[in-house]
């Protein structure tokens, strides 16, 4: 690989639920300078990027280090679909692996992320690592379960075993993620996280409970290996 593994963080200007979101005080850091000082930590990243609309979030970036990517207003929109999102990201990733970093995802560790990373670049049958979240949820859709037999309802833990993508940890080659115009290769390697590290900030309530729980464990407990 030429140009190694690129740590692309994606942040707009723009949050409707949670204002500012991004840059706003979580804690004694901010979501942006938060992850971007785990990306640091971890060993094989060769460049991080941030592509941004905000000026705040420009500043914060160059502060850790980081290269700043201005993102034009129609991809900084929150009316683009994600495919078009992905796609653009892949497009003007300077290497030739993408690796998603996405703020929201304030308590996933570095050596989580060490871990994925060093799964991907040994990896021979996989494509892509995508973290995920398993659910032992009773789904329904419409009228019907869709996960049970009604006639027959089991324990939650008996459920069928599924996942759902958190997006808290995405590495794909950059080729690949512009093929699909998505993160998810063709065969993908899931990559399971605890409800603490998944836990992805969505709203206002996410964010507080986020924040309550990072100042509670602290910046060491992420940082440090297992």
């Amino acid at each position: 690989m030429s140009k190694g593994v690129i740590a692309m963080v994606p942040v707009r200007a723009g949050s409707t639920r949670v204002p500012n979101k991004n840059i706003r005080p979580f804690g004694s850091t901010n979501l942006l300078q938060l992850k971007l000082k785990l990306l640091k930590k971890v060993v094989g990243i060769s460049q991080i990027v941030v592509s941004t609309d905000c000026e705040m979030s420009a500043d914060i970036a160059l502060k850790e280090g980081a290269n700043v990517q201005w993102r034009n207003e129609y991809f900084a929109g929150s009316d683009i679909t994600n495919d078009q999102h992905w796609y653009h990201i892949a497009q003007t990733t300077p290497g030739d692996i993408v690796f998603l970093a996405q703020v929201t995802s304030p308590l996933l560790r570095v050596s989580s992320m060490q871990s994925a990373l060093n799964s991907f670049l040994d990896g021979e049958t996989h494509d892509s690592i995508n973290s995920v979240s398993a659910e032992r949820k009773f789904l329904w859709k419409g009228s019907k379960p869709i996960n049970y037999d009604i006639d027959v309802t089991p324990k939650s833990q008996d459920l069928p075993e599924i996942v759902s993508l958190n997006f808290a940890i995405t590495i794909i080659a950059r080729d690949k993620m512009m093929e699909r115009k998505n993160v998810v290769g063709a065969k993908p390697k899931f990559f399971r996280l605890d409800k603490v590290e998944s836990l992805d900030v969505d709203d206002l309530i996410d964010f507080k409970i986020a924040e309550l729980m990072f100042q509670e464990k602290g910046m060491e407990w992420l940082m440090k290996s297992r």
